[in-house]
Protein backbone atom coordinates (compact mmCIF):
# COMPACT_ATOMS: atom_id res chain seq x y z
CA UNK A 1 0.00 0.00 0.00
CA UNK A 2 1.21 3.47 -0.86
CA UNK A 3 0.89 6.72 1.07
CA UNK A 4 0.21 9.78 -1.05
CA UNK A 5 0.68 13.40 -0.05
CA UNK A 6 -2.14 14.52 2.21
CA UNK A 7 -4.46 17.18 0.85
CA UNK A 8 -5.99 17.89 4.23
CA UNK A 9 -4.73 16.85 7.64
CA UNK A 10 -7.85 18.12 9.41
CA UNK A 11 -9.92 15.16 10.49
CA UNK A 12 -13.68 15.00 10.07
CA UNK A 13 -15.66 14.73 13.29
CA UNK A 14 -18.96 12.95 13.95
CA UNK A 15 -18.27 10.29 11.35
CA UNK A 16 -20.90 7.84 10.30
CA UNK A 17 -20.78 4.68 12.36
CA UNK A 18 -18.53 1.61 12.86
CA UNK A 19 -16.73 -1.24 14.26
CA UNK A 20 -14.27 -3.03 16.21
CA UNK A 21 -12.25 -1.50 18.97
CA UNK A 22 -8.90 -1.13 17.26
CA UNK A 23 -5.97 1.20 17.58
CA UNK A 24 -8.17 4.05 16.37
CA UNK A 25 -9.86 4.37 19.77
CA UNK A 26 -7.86 7.44 20.89
CA UNK A 27 -8.66 9.18 17.62
CA UNK A 28 -12.33 8.32 17.90
CA UNK A 29 -12.46 9.89 21.32
CA UNK A 30 -10.74 13.03 20.10
CA UNK A 31 -12.75 13.52 16.91
CA UNK A 32 -16.14 12.05 17.79
CA UNK A 33 -15.76 9.49 15.01
CA UNK A 34 -18.01 6.44 14.89
CA UNK A 35 -17.24 3.67 12.43
CA UNK A 36 -19.39 1.02 10.80
CA UNK A 37 -20.55 -2.04 12.78
CA UNK A 38 -19.37 -5.30 11.24
CA UNK A 39 -22.85 -6.70 10.59
CA UNK A 40 -23.97 -3.58 8.76
CA UNK A 41 -20.73 -3.41 6.77
CA UNK A 42 -21.25 -7.01 5.63
CA UNK A 43 -24.86 -6.22 4.68
CA UNK A 44 -23.85 -3.24 2.50
CA UNK A 45 -21.06 -5.22 0.82
CA UNK A 46 -23.44 -8.09 0.03
CA UNK A 47 -26.00 -5.72 -1.45
CA UNK A 48 -23.36 -4.10 -3.67
CA UNK A 49 -22.17 -7.43 -4.97
CA UNK A 50 -25.72 -8.60 -5.49
CA UNK A 51 -26.45 -5.55 -7.67
CA UNK A 52 -23.26 -5.49 -9.76
CA UNK A 53 -23.42 -6.51 -13.40
CA UNK A 54 -20.32 -8.51 -14.28
CA UNK A 55 -20.93 -7.84 -17.98
CA UNK A 56 -20.52 -4.11 -17.30
CA UNK A 57 -17.15 -4.58 -15.55
CA UNK A 58 -13.80 -4.86 -17.27
CA UNK A 59 -11.11 -7.36 -16.46
CA UNK A 60 -10.25 -5.50 -13.27
CA UNK A 61 -12.79 -4.20 -10.76
CA UNK A 62 -11.88 -0.92 -9.07
CA UNK A 63 -13.34 -0.47 -5.59
CA UNK A 64 -13.36 2.78 -3.61
CA UNK A 65 -14.01 3.71 0.01
CA UNK A 66 -13.84 7.53 0.21
CA UNK A 67 -13.69 7.63 4.03
CA UNK A 68 -11.88 4.50 5.16
CA UNK A 69 -12.05 4.91 8.93
CA UNK A 70 -10.70 1.72 10.49
CA UNK A 71 -11.24 -0.24 7.26
CA UNK A 72 -14.35 -2.21 8.20
CA UNK A 73 -16.19 -1.50 4.94
CA UNK A 74 -13.20 -2.46 2.78
CA UNK A 75 -12.72 -5.56 4.89
CA UNK A 76 -16.33 -6.55 4.28
CA UNK A 77 -16.30 -6.01 0.53
CA UNK A 78 -12.99 -7.87 0.16
CA UNK A 79 -14.48 -10.70 2.19
CA UNK A 80 -17.57 -10.84 -0.05
CA UNK A 81 -15.38 -10.67 -3.18
CA UNK A 82 -13.38 -13.62 -1.89
CA UNK A 83 -16.58 -15.58 -1.24
CA UNK A 84 -17.56 -14.91 -4.86
CA UNK A 85 -14.13 -16.10 -6.06
CA UNK A 86 -13.44 -12.64 -7.42
CA UNK A 87 -9.77 -11.76 -7.04
CA UNK A 88 -8.94 -9.34 -9.87
CA UNK A 89 -9.47 -6.21 -7.78
CA UNK A 90 -7.89 -2.82 -7.26
CA UNK A 91 -8.94 -1.21 -4.01
CA UNK A 92 -8.54 2.49 -3.18
CA UNK A 93 -9.36 4.48 -0.09
CA UNK A 94 -9.00 7.95 1.46
CA UNK A 95 -8.71 8.87 5.13
CA UNK A 96 -7.75 12.14 6.83
CA UNK A 97 -6.97 10.70 10.27
CA UNK A 98 -3.49 9.14 10.52
CA UNK A 99 -4.37 6.82 13.41
CA UNK A 100 -7.39 5.42 11.62
CA UNK A 101 -5.47 5.01 8.38
CA UNK A 102 -2.63 3.13 10.08
CA UNK A 103 -5.11 0.83 11.82
CA UNK A 104 -6.91 0.14 8.54
CA UNK A 105 -3.64 -0.69 6.77
CA UNK A 106 -2.58 -3.12 9.46
CA UNK A 107 -5.82 -5.06 9.57
CA UNK A 108 -6.27 -5.20 5.76
CA UNK A 109 -2.66 -6.28 5.19
CA UNK A 110 -3.06 -8.95 7.84
CA UNK A 111 -6.35 -10.37 6.47
CA UNK A 112 -5.78 -9.81 2.72
CA UNK A 113 -2.01 -9.93 2.15
CA UNK A 114 -2.33 -10.48 -1.61
CA UNK A 115 -4.86 -7.76 -2.31
CA UNK A 116 -3.87 -4.70 -4.38
CA UNK A 117 -4.84 -1.92 -1.98
CA UNK A 118 -3.86 1.76 -2.10
CA UNK A 119 -4.87 3.83 0.90
CA UNK A 120 -4.27 7.57 0.75
CA UNK A 121 -3.81 9.96 3.64
CA UNK A 122 -5.89 12.71 2.12
CA UNK A 123 -9.26 14.28 1.48
CA UNK A 124 -11.56 12.53 -0.98
CA UNK A 125 -13.45 15.74 -1.76
CA UNK A 126 -10.23 17.50 -2.74
CA UNK A 127 -9.42 14.55 -4.98
CA UNK A 128 -12.84 14.85 -6.63
CA UNK A 129 -12.51 18.58 -7.17
CA UNK A 130 -9.02 18.21 -8.65
CA UNK A 131 -9.98 15.35 -10.96
CA UNK A 132 -13.61 16.10 -11.76
CA UNK A 133 -13.96 19.78 -10.90
CA UNK A 134 -12.86 22.95 -12.64
CA UNK A 135 -9.27 21.73 -13.10
CA UNK A 136 -9.34 18.01 -13.90
CA UNK A 137 -6.13 15.98 -13.94
CA UNK A 138 -4.31 18.51 -11.80
CA UNK A 139 -2.96 18.40 -8.30
CA UNK A 140 -1.34 15.82 -6.13
CA UNK A 141 -3.27 12.69 -7.08
CA UNK A 142 -1.89 12.12 -10.53
CA UNK A 143 -1.33 8.42 -9.86
CA UNK A 144 -5.12 8.09 -9.55
CA UNK A 145 -5.89 10.57 -12.34
CA UNK A 146 -9.49 10.22 -13.48
CA UNK A 147 -10.22 6.67 -12.41
CA UNK A 148 -13.70 5.36 -13.00
CA UNK A 149 -14.56 3.21 -10.04
CA UNK A 150 -16.77 0.18 -10.54
CA UNK A 151 -17.92 -0.17 -6.95
CA UNK A 152 -18.06 2.30 -4.08
CA UNK A 153 -18.74 1.37 -0.48
CA UNK A 154 -18.96 4.30 1.90
CA UNK A 155 -19.89 5.63 5.29
CA UNK A 156 -19.09 9.32 4.78
CA UNK A 157 -18.56 11.71 7.70
CA UNK A 158 -21.58 13.39 9.25
CA UNK A 159 -20.45 16.96 9.88
CA UNK A 160 -23.00 19.77 9.82
CA UNK A 161 -22.42 23.39 8.80
CA UNK A 162 -21.88 24.67 12.34
CA UNK A 163 -19.13 22.10 12.92
CA UNK A 164 -17.44 22.50 9.53
CA UNK A 165 -17.42 26.26 9.72
CA UNK A 166 -19.17 28.68 7.39
CA UNK A 167 -16.21 29.13 5.02
CA UNK A 168 -15.78 25.40 4.31
CA UNK A 169 -19.55 24.89 4.07
CA UNK A 170 -19.88 27.73 1.54
CA UNK A 171 -17.05 26.35 -0.56
CA UNK A 172 -18.56 22.88 -0.67
CA UNK A 173 -21.99 24.30 -1.41
CA UNK A 174 -20.60 26.27 -4.34
CA UNK A 175 -18.49 23.40 -5.72
CA UNK A 176 -21.25 20.80 -5.47
CA UNK A 177 -24.30 22.97 -6.14
CA UNK A 178 -25.81 22.74 -2.67
CA UNK A 179 -27.82 25.28 -0.71
CA UNK A 180 -29.13 25.73 2.83
CA UNK A 181 -27.61 23.85 5.76
CA UNK A 182 -24.97 21.68 4.15
CA UNK A 183 -23.88 18.43 5.74
CA UNK A 184 -20.50 17.06 4.68
CA UNK A 185 -21.99 13.74 3.62
CA UNK A 186 -24.12 15.60 1.01
CA UNK A 187 -20.91 16.62 -0.77
CA UNK A 188 -19.53 13.08 -0.39
CA UNK A 189 -22.59 11.59 -2.11
CA UNK A 190 -22.27 13.99 -5.02
CA UNK A 191 -18.51 13.46 -5.17
CA UNK A 192 -19.03 9.71 -5.39
CA UNK A 193 -21.38 10.33 -8.30
CA UNK A 194 -18.54 12.00 -10.18
CA UNK A 195 -16.06 9.22 -9.42
CA UNK A 196 -18.30 6.24 -10.21
CA UNK A 197 -18.35 4.93 -13.78
CA UNK A 198 -21.66 4.66 -15.67
CA UNK A 199 -23.37 1.48 -14.52
CA UNK A 200 -21.22 1.31 -11.40
CA UNK A 201 -22.76 0.47 -8.02
CA UNK A 202 -22.51 2.47 -4.79
CA UNK A 203 -23.62 1.33 -1.34
CA UNK A 204 -23.66 4.33 1.01
CA UNK A 205 -24.50 4.58 4.71
CA UNK A 206 -25.96 8.00 5.48
CA UNK A 207 -28.17 9.77 7.98
CA UNK A 208 -31.81 9.34 7.01
CA UNK A 209 -32.43 13.06 7.60
CA UNK A 210 -31.62 14.05 4.02
CA UNK A 211 -34.72 12.21 2.78
CA UNK A 212 -37.15 14.46 4.63
CA UNK A 213 -35.49 17.84 5.37
CA UNK A 214 -35.39 21.06 3.39
CA UNK A 215 -31.60 21.04 3.49
CA UNK A 216 -31.63 17.66 1.73
CA UNK A 217 -33.56 19.03 -1.25
CA UNK A 218 -30.54 19.57 -3.50
CA UNK A 219 -28.89 16.25 -2.76
CA UNK A 220 -32.18 14.39 -3.36
CA UNK A 221 -32.43 16.07 -6.75
CA UNK A 222 -28.80 15.28 -7.59
CA UNK A 223 -29.15 11.64 -6.61
CA UNK A 224 -32.16 11.24 -8.90
CA UNK A 225 -30.36 13.08 -11.72
CA UNK A 226 -27.18 11.00 -11.53
CA UNK A 227 -28.22 7.61 -10.17
CA UNK A 228 -30.83 4.92 -10.51
CA UNK A 229 -31.98 4.30 -6.96
CA UNK A 230 -32.11 0.53 -6.54
CA UNK A 231 -33.03 0.25 -2.86
CA UNK A 232 -33.25 2.40 0.26
CA UNK A 233 -33.13 0.90 3.75
CA UNK A 234 -34.24 3.29 6.51
CA UNK A 235 -32.70 1.79 9.64
CA UNK A 236 -34.66 4.10 11.91
CA UNK A 237 -34.17 3.85 15.66
CA UNK A 238 -32.26 0.56 15.59
CA UNK A 239 -29.37 2.13 17.53
CA UNK A 240 -26.79 0.42 15.38
CA UNK A 241 -24.38 3.29 16.03
CA UNK A 242 -22.90 4.86 19.11
CA UNK A 243 -23.70 8.30 17.74
CA UNK A 244 -27.26 9.65 17.98
CA UNK A 245 -27.85 9.27 14.28
CA UNK A 246 -30.67 7.47 12.50
CA UNK A 247 -28.99 5.78 9.54
CA UNK A 248 -30.09 4.73 6.09
CA UNK A 249 -28.40 2.68 3.40
CA UNK A 250 -28.61 3.75 -0.25
CA UNK A 251 -27.95 1.27 -3.04
CA UNK A 252 -27.36 3.32 -6.19
CA UNK A 253 -26.36 2.66 -9.79
CA UNK A 254 -24.75 5.37 -11.90
CA UNK A 255 -27.06 6.17 -14.80
CA UNK A 256 -25.96 4.72 -18.13
CA UNK A 257 -27.43 4.16 -21.55
CA UNK A 258 -28.88 0.72 -22.14
CA UNK A 259 -29.85 0.06 -18.52
CA UNK A 260 -33.46 0.79 -17.70
CA UNK A 261 -34.01 2.19 -14.22
CA UNK A 262 -35.77 -0.34 -11.99
CA UNK A 263 -38.59 0.52 -9.62
CA UNK A 264 -36.74 1.72 -6.49
CA UNK A 265 -37.48 -0.38 -3.43
CA UNK A 266 -37.76 0.91 0.13
CA UNK A 267 -37.47 -0.99 3.41
CA UNK A 268 -37.88 0.61 6.83
CA UNK A 269 -37.39 -0.73 10.34
CA UNK A 270 -38.57 1.12 13.46
CA UNK A 271 -39.21 0.06 17.03
CA UNK A 272 -42.78 -0.83 17.92
CA UNK A 273 -44.76 -1.54 21.06
CA UNK A 274 -46.40 -4.49 19.36
CA UNK A 275 -45.04 -7.80 20.62
CA UNK A 276 -47.43 -10.29 18.99
CA UNK A 277 -44.91 -11.75 16.56
CA UNK A 278 -43.81 -15.26 15.81
CA UNK A 279 -40.92 -14.01 13.66
CA UNK A 280 -37.62 -14.01 15.53
CA UNK A 281 -34.27 -12.65 14.34
CA UNK A 282 -30.78 -12.43 15.74
CA UNK A 283 -30.41 -8.69 15.15
CA UNK A 284 -31.79 -5.67 13.26
CA UNK A 285 -29.74 -6.30 10.14
CA UNK A 286 -31.03 -9.84 9.71
CA UNK A 287 -34.57 -8.54 10.35
CA UNK A 288 -34.37 -6.45 7.16
CA UNK A 289 -35.23 -9.51 5.09
CA UNK A 290 -38.54 -9.96 6.97
CA UNK A 291 -41.89 -8.14 6.86
CA UNK A 292 -44.13 -7.11 9.73
CA UNK A 293 -43.36 -7.22 13.46
CA UNK A 294 -40.06 -8.93 14.25
CA UNK A 295 -38.83 -9.89 17.70
CA UNK A 296 -35.09 -9.80 18.38
CA UNK A 297 -33.17 -12.08 20.67
CA UNK A 298 -32.75 -9.27 23.20
CA UNK A 299 -36.54 -8.83 23.47
CA UNK A 300 -36.91 -5.69 21.35
CA UNK A 301 -39.67 -5.57 18.75
CA UNK A 302 -39.41 -3.80 15.39
CA UNK A 303 -41.85 -3.20 12.56
CA UNK A 304 -40.32 -3.92 9.15
CA UNK A 305 -42.18 -2.39 6.20
CA UNK A 306 -41.35 -3.13 2.57
CA UNK A 307 -42.56 -1.09 -0.37
CA UNK A 308 -41.34 1.27 -3.05
CA UNK A 309 -39.58 4.62 -2.84
CA UNK A 310 -41.97 7.52 -3.42
CA UNK A 311 -40.04 10.66 -4.37
CA UNK A 312 -43.16 12.84 -4.66
CA UNK A 313 -44.75 14.53 -7.64
CA UNK A 314 -42.53 17.62 -7.64
CA UNK A 315 -38.72 17.67 -7.91
CA UNK A 316 -37.01 17.60 -4.53
CA UNK A 317 -40.03 16.50 -2.50
CA UNK A 318 -39.46 14.33 0.57
CA UNK A 319 -38.79 10.63 0.12
CA UNK A 320 -41.07 8.14 1.81
CA UNK A 321 -41.94 4.48 1.78
CA UNK A 322 -45.05 3.74 -0.30
CA UNK A 323 -47.18 0.63 -0.17
CA UNK A 324 -50.54 -0.15 -1.74
CA UNK A 325 -52.21 0.19 1.65
CA UNK A 326 -50.56 3.50 2.54
CA UNK A 327 -51.26 4.98 -0.91
CA UNK A 328 -54.91 3.98 -0.68
CA UNK A 329 -55.15 5.46 2.83
CA UNK A 330 -53.58 8.78 1.77
CA UNK A 331 -55.82 8.95 -1.30
CA UNK A 332 -58.88 8.55 0.89
CA UNK A 333 -57.66 11.31 3.20
CA UNK A 334 -56.94 13.58 0.20
CA UNK A 335 -60.49 13.07 -1.07
CA UNK A 336 -61.78 14.48 2.23
CA UNK A 337 -59.27 17.34 2.51
CA UNK A 338 -60.29 20.90 1.63
CA UNK A 339 -57.04 22.65 2.62
CA UNK A 340 -53.88 22.52 4.67
CA UNK A 341 -52.44 24.30 7.67
CA UNK A 342 -50.48 26.54 5.26
CA UNK A 343 -53.79 28.03 4.12
CA UNK A 344 -54.15 29.51 7.60
CA UNK A 345 -50.73 31.12 7.79
CA UNK A 346 -47.00 30.55 7.95
CA UNK A 347 -45.55 28.10 10.45
CA UNK A 348 -42.45 29.62 12.03
CA UNK A 349 -39.93 28.78 14.69
CA UNK A 350 -39.81 30.95 17.80
CA UNK A 351 -37.40 33.73 18.69
CA UNK A 352 -33.68 33.13 19.21
CA UNK A 353 -31.93 35.63 21.47
CA UNK A 354 -28.46 33.99 21.44
CA UNK A 355 -28.17 35.36 25.00
CA UNK A 356 -31.06 33.74 26.84
CA UNK A 357 -29.76 34.37 30.35
CA UNK A 358 -29.92 38.12 29.61
CA UNK A 359 -33.25 38.31 27.83
CA UNK A 360 -35.18 35.44 29.43
CA UNK A 361 -35.78 34.99 33.16
CA UNK A 362 -38.42 33.73 35.56
CA UNK A 363 -37.40 35.97 38.48
CA UNK A 364 -38.34 39.39 37.12
CA UNK A 365 -40.90 39.82 39.90
CA UNK A 366 -38.08 39.61 42.45
CA UNK A 367 -36.67 42.88 41.10
CA UNK A 368 -37.84 46.20 42.50
CA UNK A 369 -40.51 47.60 40.21
CA UNK A 370 -38.33 50.65 39.56
CA UNK A 371 -35.61 48.41 38.06
CA UNK A 372 -37.79 45.98 36.14
CA UNK A 373 -37.58 46.41 32.32
CA UNK A 374 -40.69 47.92 30.76
CA UNK A 375 -40.46 45.72 27.65
CA UNK A 376 -41.29 42.40 29.30
CA UNK A 377 -43.59 40.01 27.50
CA UNK A 378 -44.85 36.54 28.54
CA UNK A 379 -42.88 33.71 26.93
CA UNK A 380 -44.15 30.35 25.67
CA UNK A 381 -41.58 27.55 25.92
CA UNK A 382 -41.67 23.76 25.72
CA UNK A 383 -41.71 23.68 29.52
CA UNK A 384 -45.37 24.75 29.57
CA UNK A 385 -46.40 22.46 26.72
CA UNK A 386 -49.71 20.65 27.05
CA UNK A 387 -52.33 19.72 24.51
CA UNK A 388 -54.93 22.42 23.79
CA UNK A 389 -54.00 24.71 26.71
CA UNK A 390 -50.57 25.36 28.22
CA UNK A 391 -49.60 24.82 31.83
CA UNK A 392 -49.56 27.94 34.03
CA UNK A 393 -46.34 27.79 36.12
CA UNK A 394 -46.01 29.64 39.41
CA UNK A 395 -43.06 31.62 38.09
CA UNK A 396 -43.66 32.03 34.35
CA UNK A 397 -40.82 33.03 32.12
CA UNK A 398 -40.81 36.47 30.52
CA UNK A 399 -38.62 37.95 27.82
CA UNK A 400 -37.23 41.43 27.28
CA UNK A 401 -38.48 42.10 23.77
CA UNK A 402 -36.92 45.30 22.33
CA UNK A 403 -38.70 45.22 18.96
CA UNK A 404 -41.79 46.79 17.44
CA UNK A 405 -43.28 47.50 14.04
CA UNK A 406 -43.09 50.91 12.38
CA UNK A 407 -44.86 51.56 9.07
CA UNK A 408 -45.24 47.83 8.53
CA UNK A 409 -41.56 47.07 9.13
CA UNK A 410 -39.93 45.45 12.14
CA UNK A 411 -37.36 47.58 13.92
CA UNK A 412 -35.57 47.92 17.23
CA UNK A 413 -37.15 50.22 19.79
CA UNK A 414 -35.60 53.53 20.85
CA UNK A 415 -34.06 52.53 24.16
CA UNK A 416 -34.17 56.16 25.28
CA UNK A 417 -37.94 55.82 25.64
CA UNK A 418 -37.56 52.87 28.03
CA UNK A 419 -35.03 53.89 30.71
CA UNK A 420 -35.38 50.80 32.93
CA UNK A 421 -34.93 48.47 29.97
CA UNK A 422 -31.96 50.58 28.85
CA UNK A 423 -30.28 50.36 32.27
CA UNK A 424 -30.85 46.61 32.44
CA UNK A 425 -29.50 45.86 28.95
CA UNK A 426 -26.58 48.27 29.37
CA UNK A 427 -25.46 46.28 32.40
CA UNK A 428 -24.87 43.38 29.96
CA UNK A 429 -23.64 45.48 27.05
CA UNK A 430 -20.08 44.03 26.83
CA UNK A 431 -21.52 40.53 26.68
CA UNK A 432 -24.18 41.44 24.12
CA UNK A 433 -21.68 43.27 21.93
CA UNK A 434 -19.63 40.10 21.72
CA UNK A 435 -22.36 38.81 19.42
CA UNK A 436 -20.46 40.25 16.48
CA UNK A 437 -22.82 38.71 13.92
CA UNK A 438 -25.54 41.07 15.20
CA UNK A 439 -23.46 44.15 14.40
CA UNK A 440 -22.27 42.67 11.10
CA UNK A 441 -25.91 42.33 10.07
CA UNK A 442 -26.41 46.06 10.66
CA UNK A 443 -28.43 45.53 13.84
CA UNK A 444 -28.31 47.30 17.22
CA UNK A 445 -26.23 45.63 19.92
CA UNK A 446 -29.27 45.00 22.17
CA UNK A 447 -31.45 43.28 19.58
CA UNK A 448 -32.70 39.72 19.68
CA UNK A 449 -31.00 37.79 16.88
CA UNK A 450 -34.22 36.24 15.51
CA UNK A 451 -37.13 38.39 16.78
CA UNK A 452 -39.77 37.21 14.26
CA UNK A 453 -42.88 39.40 13.82
CA UNK A 454 -43.69 41.81 16.71
CA UNK A 455 -47.28 42.33 15.51
CA UNK A 456 -48.10 38.61 15.51
CA UNK A 457 -47.60 37.96 19.22
CA UNK A 458 -50.94 39.52 20.15
CA UNK A 459 -52.84 37.34 17.66
CA UNK A 460 -54.40 33.99 18.60
CA UNK A 461 -51.90 31.34 17.62
CA UNK A 462 -51.12 27.65 17.87
CA UNK A 463 -47.82 26.83 19.59
CA UNK A 464 -46.23 23.39 19.52
CA UNK A 465 -43.16 21.41 20.42
CA UNK A 466 -40.62 20.58 17.74
CA UNK A 467 -39.90 17.04 19.00
CA UNK A 468 -42.53 14.91 20.69
CA UNK A 469 -43.65 11.28 20.77
CA UNK A 470 -47.25 12.45 20.48
CA UNK A 471 -48.29 15.82 19.04
CA UNK A 472 -48.47 18.60 21.63
CA UNK A 473 -50.19 21.70 20.20
CA UNK A 474 -51.84 24.40 22.28
CA UNK A 475 -53.71 27.64 21.70
CA UNK A 476 -52.13 30.85 22.95
CA UNK A 477 -54.58 33.69 23.64
CA UNK A 478 -52.29 35.56 26.09
CA UNK A 479 -50.09 37.32 23.53
CA UNK A 480 -47.00 35.27 24.37
CA UNK A 481 -43.74 35.56 22.52
CA UNK A 482 -42.77 32.04 21.38
CA UNK A 483 -39.30 30.79 22.30
CA UNK A 484 -37.01 29.09 19.80
CA UNK A 485 -37.67 25.64 21.27
CA UNK A 486 -41.18 25.76 19.80
CA UNK A 487 -42.95 26.54 16.53
CA UNK A 488 -46.10 28.63 16.06
CA UNK A 489 -48.89 29.33 13.60
CA UNK A 490 -51.08 32.46 13.61
CA UNK A 491 -53.97 33.38 11.32
CA UNK A 492 -53.09 35.69 8.48
CA UNK A 493 -56.74 36.83 8.39
CA UNK A 494 -58.72 37.44 11.61
CA UNK A 495 -61.86 35.87 10.15
CA UNK A 496 -60.02 32.52 10.00
CA UNK A 497 -59.92 32.05 13.76
CA UNK A 498 -62.28 29.05 13.59
CA UNK A 499 -59.88 27.43 11.11
CA UNK A 500 -57.20 27.76 13.77
CA UNK A 501 -59.37 25.85 16.25
CA UNK A 502 -60.06 23.21 13.60
CA UNK A 503 -56.33 22.89 12.97
CA UNK A 504 -55.72 22.56 16.72
CA UNK A 505 -58.10 19.61 16.90
CA UNK A 506 -56.51 17.88 13.89
CA UNK A 507 -52.98 18.53 15.16
CA UNK A 508 -53.65 16.90 18.55
CA UNK A 509 -55.39 13.83 17.11
CA UNK A 510 -54.15 10.29 16.73
CA UNK A 511 -55.22 10.74 13.11
CA UNK A 512 -52.40 13.22 12.51
CA UNK A 513 -49.90 10.74 13.99
CA UNK A 514 -51.00 8.21 11.38
CA UNK A 515 -50.93 10.86 8.65
CA UNK A 516 -47.43 11.91 9.67
CA UNK A 517 -46.17 8.32 9.60
CA UNK A 518 -47.67 7.65 6.17
CA UNK A 519 -46.64 10.94 4.59
CA UNK A 520 -43.31 11.83 6.22
CA UNK A 521 -42.20 9.11 8.66
CA UNK A 522 -39.35 11.18 10.06
CA UNK A 523 -38.97 9.61 13.48
CA UNK A 524 -36.23 9.87 16.05
CA UNK A 525 -35.44 7.49 18.89
CA UNK A 526 -38.30 6.04 20.98
CA UNK A 527 -40.87 6.94 18.33
CA UNK A 528 -40.46 10.70 18.69
CA UNK A 529 -41.55 12.76 15.70
CA UNK A 530 -40.22 16.03 14.31
CA UNK A 531 -42.97 18.64 13.97
CA UNK A 532 -41.22 21.07 11.66
CA UNK A 533 -42.55 23.69 9.25
CA UNK A 534 -42.29 21.54 6.12
CA UNK A 535 -44.45 18.84 7.72
CA UNK A 536 -46.98 20.82 9.74
CA UNK A 537 -47.83 23.15 6.87
CA UNK A 538 -48.95 20.08 4.90
CA UNK A 539 -51.26 18.71 7.60
CA UNK A 540 -54.76 18.37 6.10
CA UNK A 541 -57.95 20.19 7.08
CA UNK A 542 -61.46 18.85 6.52
CA UNK A 543 -64.13 21.08 4.99
CA UNK A 544 -64.76 23.68 7.74
CA UNK A 545 -68.30 24.34 6.56
CA UNK A 546 -69.73 20.87 7.10
CA UNK A 547 -71.61 19.94 10.26
CA UNK A 548 -68.95 17.58 11.64
CA UNK A 549 -66.18 20.18 11.26
CA UNK A 550 -68.30 22.73 13.10
CA UNK A 551 -68.79 20.23 15.95
CA UNK A 552 -65.01 19.70 16.02
CA UNK A 553 -64.40 23.44 16.33
CA UNK A 554 -66.89 23.76 19.19
CA UNK A 555 -65.36 20.76 20.99
CA UNK A 556 -61.82 22.15 20.65
CA UNK A 557 -62.91 25.43 22.26
CA UNK A 558 -64.66 23.54 25.08
CA UNK A 559 -61.54 21.46 25.77
CA UNK A 560 -59.50 24.66 25.97
CA UNK A 561 -61.95 26.16 28.49
CA UNK A 562 -62.16 22.97 30.60
CA UNK A 563 -58.44 22.03 30.64
CA UNK A 564 -57.26 20.62 32.97
CA UNK A 565 -60.18 18.49 34.12
CA UNK A 566 -61.61 14.98 33.70
CA UNK A 567 -64.33 16.50 31.51
CA UNK A 568 -61.67 17.84 29.14
CA UNK A 569 -59.98 14.44 28.93
CA UNK A 570 -63.26 12.71 28.09
CA UNK A 571 -64.16 15.33 25.51
CA UNK A 572 -60.72 15.01 23.94
CA UNK A 573 -61.34 11.30 23.33
CA UNK A 574 -64.64 12.11 21.62
CA UNK A 575 -62.98 14.83 19.58
CA UNK A 576 -60.32 12.39 18.40
CA UNK A 577 -63.01 10.09 17.00
CA UNK A 578 -64.65 13.00 15.18
CA UNK A 579 -61.37 13.95 13.48
CA UNK A 580 -61.00 10.43 12.09
CA UNK A 581 -64.61 10.58 10.87
CA UNK A 582 -64.02 13.93 9.19
CA UNK A 583 -61.47 12.30 6.87
CA UNK A 584 -63.58 9.14 6.42
CA UNK A 585 -60.87 6.81 7.75
CA UNK A 586 -60.53 4.75 10.90
CA UNK A 587 -57.66 3.72 13.20
CA UNK A 588 -58.22 0.10 12.19
CA UNK A 589 -57.06 0.92 8.65
CA UNK A 590 -53.63 2.08 9.80
CA UNK A 591 -50.64 -0.27 9.58
CA UNK A 592 -48.15 0.70 12.29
Amino acid sequence: MTDHIAISKASYSDRGASTSETAVAPSRKATGSHYTPEGLADFVAEQIYGARDEKQSGNTTKILDPAVGDGELLRSILKVAKQNHHTNLQVFGFETTCEALDAAKQRLQREFPCAAITLTHGDFLEFVLQNYGASPNGGLFQQLSQPEFDLIIANPPYVRTQVMGAKQAQRLAQEFGLSGRVDLYYAFILGMGRALRPGGIAGIIVSNRFMTTKSGHDVRLSILDNFDVLHVWDLGDTRLFEAAVLPAVLLLRKKTEGLLPPGPRFTSIYSTQRTNSSTACEDCVSALSKTGVVRLRDGQSFLVRRGRLDCGLKPGEVWRIATEDSDAWLSKVAANTSGTFRDIGRTRVGVKTTADHVFIRSDWEDMPESERPELLKPLATHHIARRFRAVCPERPKQIVYPHHTVDGKRSAVNLGEFPQTARYLNSFRPLLERRRYVAEAGRAWFEIWVPQDPDSWSKPKIVFRDIAQTPTFWMDLQGCVVNGDCYWLACERPEQIDLLWLALAVANSTFVEAYYDHRFHNKLYAGRRRFMTQYVEKFPLPNPSNALARKIIVAAKQIYDLTPSPEAEHLEQELDKMVWQAFDVSPEEVVR
